[in-house]
């Protein structure tokens, strides 16, 4: 069976948010044909095109475009800001999709997964991230969705899924390995 890499990228900048204890929970109940990994994208620097166009790009846009780039997939775990997605998440779709023609983000398949403690399930963000990545030519993962609402409900006190998020959260990462399977071959 191939395993197939899939960059997790995690909107929420907080060390201990929920986005980033659901992304890495998601990593622990990963299907056997995936190999999740986070991409960090706190220490990118905001996108600058004078940058790319000099030649000289920060070596933190380097290694986030390798590390994207040689992935076969991603997965984006994100907050909701405003009804769209965190200036980091967006930043890092920026980064990644420049310089033009050279986008790390083309043809890789996507999903995402948004986390809230509101009651909303994160709604805006996940519309608002498929939005960019359609754009993007990311084929997105249309069914089924995850909108965590009230996730502190849904996490126990070290930070691992209750057994009915866990469940709902096994079906979904499935659905995304068949749809990577059907993306990658």
């Amino acid at each position: 069976m191939k395993k197939y890499k899939v960059a997790v990228l995690v909107g929420s900048l907080r060390k201990e948010s929920f986005n980033r204890k659901v992304a890495k929970e998601l990593i622990r109940i990963q299907p056997d044909s995936l190999d999740m990994e986070i991409v960090e994208i706190r220490d990118l620097q905001l996108y600058d095109q004078d940058l790319d166009d000099t030649g000289t790009p920060p070596q933190g846009w380097t290694a986030f475009r390798e590390k994207v780039g040689a992935a076969d997939a991603v997965l984006f775990v994100t907050p909701e800001y405003n009804r769209s997605i965190p200036g980091a998440l967006k930043n890092a779709i920026d980064v990644g999709s420049r310089p033009y023609g050279h986008s790390v983000w083309q043809g890789k398949p996507g999903a995402v997964v948004s986390v809230t403690p509101g009651g909303l399930g994160a709604f805006g963000a996940n519309h608002a991230l498929r939005q960019s990545m359609v754009f993007l030519d990311v084929p997105m993962m249309q069914q089924p969705e995850a909108y965590l609402s009230n996730i502190s409900k849904s996490l126990d006190d070290d930070g691992r899924l209750i057994e009915a998020t866990e469940k709902h959260l096994k079906a979904f990462m499935d659905a995304y390995a068949r749809w990577v399977d059907k993306h990658c071959r």
